[in-house]
């Protein structure tokens, strides 16, 4: 019994300090503060995505659960992200345009428009299939730091692909098969986008 809290204690936490506003969230940090004019407005262009695309949807899912529309903060029930996605989108959407409109450097306003893009395709898989959001995001992660910052920085991330398909399937909210597609779509749609922009 202690055993498997520990288990599940484990790959909750990997869940939970994984999930994808948070590695979205991260991720734009070292975006902004690379073309960036000044630490103060890469700052301010991290923190405007990370509140926009981020934490909105966050906050919005919290209520959702708070109401008992959602039953829970990772929306294992494939019906319940509909919702949730669809402020996502638009959340990420006004993000894209308010950082074009206050100059940040294109580079901060590309990754909110990758960030829109992947989740459009989310949405539109979860209408039929629900896949591993979490492997899906982790594994953009690793695109993202290759494309920005070299092939150590991907590197460096990704064991912790392998950790986040490893605490999903431990906590039972994908199959395999969901964390593979996640994964795969992480990997296709954002060097597809690279490669497009």
């Amino acid at each position: 019994m202690l055993h498997n809290r520990a288990s599940y204690s484990w790959a909750r936490l990997v869940s939970d300090l994984l999930s994808p506003p948070v590695v979205w969230a991260a991720m734009a940090f070292p975006i902004a503060f690379r073309d960036a004019r000044s630490q103060q407005q890469a700052l301010t262009w991290a923190l405007m995505y990370g509140t926009l695309v981020c934490l909105m949807p966050m906050l919005y899912v919290g209520w959702m659960v708070r109401r008992g529309t959602i039953t829970d903060l990772h929306m294992q029930v494939r019906e319940q992200r509909i919702r949730p996605f669809l402020v996502s989108m638009g959340c990420t959407t006004i993000a894209w345009w308010v950082l074009r409109f206050l100059g940040a450097p294109p580079v901060v306003p590309l990754f909110a428009l990758f960030s829109l893009i992947q989740l459009m395709v989310m949405a539109a898989i979860t209408l039929v299939w629900q896949i591993s959001v979490h492997a899906m995001s982790i594994t953009g992660a690793m695109v993202a730091a290759f494309a920005f910052f070299g092939p150590l920085w991907a590197i460096l991330i990704i064991p912790l692909i392998v950790l986040v398909g490893a605490a999903r399937l431990k906590l039972q909210r994908h199959t395999l098969a969901q964390v593979i597609a996640g994964a795969a779509l992480g990997l296709m749609i954002p060097v597809l986008l690279f490669t497009l922009f």
